[in-house]
């Protein structure tokens, strides 16, 4: 398996001495995040997003099974696999592990071999399944996220910013007059201009929380966590200028064409309460703006 080290994998537990022997047997392969308690956990996970959690059962406070619980509540932590160490021997409690969403279980005192291949075995697993939702998150024509990426990150750093009462904003765009491009020039080479402009806007998602997505069609979407309007307005324009000064030759190299682009900008801090789809919706009324006041423009 590639690229293993990358792979995090979060340990729960309260006991120093467990912690730091699950650390010295996955610490060759992982990178290992710790946590000492159920709360923690629930912060460290939805910080951090590891990749695995290791999840110790007898815990003071909250302890192991309200813990796993509450991360499958959570739709930020739900999907995150964990595996369950405990010293409990009972059938009854592994049960009642696996039926709140444990993937599988660990007892102590712990085997070197036995932690490294359960681990190793559902570290294979999300790797598959990642693979698998990369090949229903991309847009095929032009390798970048497609709405339904866009609405799962969207989501998630909505949250974030809520949480951490940072700002968020949005650009949607839309390629001026795309249908008499494509009545002119034909399918195939509006499809490159597609894949020409969805590269300049992918140049501007320059951080790991940035996400350009092609929302449908020829309509873009720029999502900017942790910024607020007056710099989203900045990367606005350099699109918006790099988009019309771009030259896409036609396919037998004749003749150089170019569009422009539409955006409409917004930014907000979230608060609790706040509505997501309303925030896209007033993006949306920007844009239509922006259309119907000349085109190539940008509006806020």
């Amino acid at each position: 398996m590639e690229a293993e080290q990358s792979h995090r994998v979060l340990i729960v537990d309260d006991e120093r001495s467990n912690l730091a022997m699950l650390n010295k047997i996955l610490s060759p392969e992982y990178t290992i995040l710790i946590a000492k308690s159920g709360e923690d956990a629930l912060g460290r996970a939805e910080e951090d997003n590891p990749d695995i959690i290791l999840l110790d059962i007898v815990m003071a406070g909250m302890d192991g099974f309200e813990t796993l619980a509450r991360l499958k509540d959570s739709p930020v932590t739900s999907k995150i696999p964990v595996i369950i160490i405990t010293g409990l021997s009972e059938e009854s409690d592994e049960e009642r592990g696996f039926f709140l969403g444990a993937v599988d279980y660990i007892t102590k005192p712990f085997k070197n071999a036995i932690v490294q291949a359960r681990v190793r075995t559902h570290m294979q697993i999300v790797h598959q399944m990642r693979m698998i939702e990369r090949i229903g998150l991309i847009d095929p024509l032009t390798d970048i996220p497609n709405r339904r990426s866009f609405d799962n990150r969207a989501d998630m750093e909505w949250r974030r910013c809520t949480r951490e009462e940072n700002p968020i904003s949005f650009l949607m765009m839309d390629i001026d007059n795309f249908k008499t491009y494509n009545d002119t020039y034909g399918h195939p080479q509006g499809d490159v201009l597609l894949k020409s402009v969805a590269k300049i806007l992918a140049s501007e998602a320059k951080r790991p929380a940035d996400m350009a997505a092609r929302l449908g069609g020829e309509e873009f979407g720029l999502l900017l966590a942790n910024t607020n309007l007056e710099k989203a307005l900045t990367i606005a324009e350099k699109i918006r200028s790099k988009v019309e000064a771009n030259q896409v030759p036609t396919a037998d190299g004749k003749t150089m064409t170019s569009v422009t682009i539409s955006i409409g900008a917004v930014s907000t801090v979230p608060r609790l309460g706040d509505s997501m789809l309303d925030f896209i919706t007033r993006a949306d009324g920007h844009l239509y703006t922006a259309k119907n006041t000349g085109r190539n423009r940008i509006f806020s």
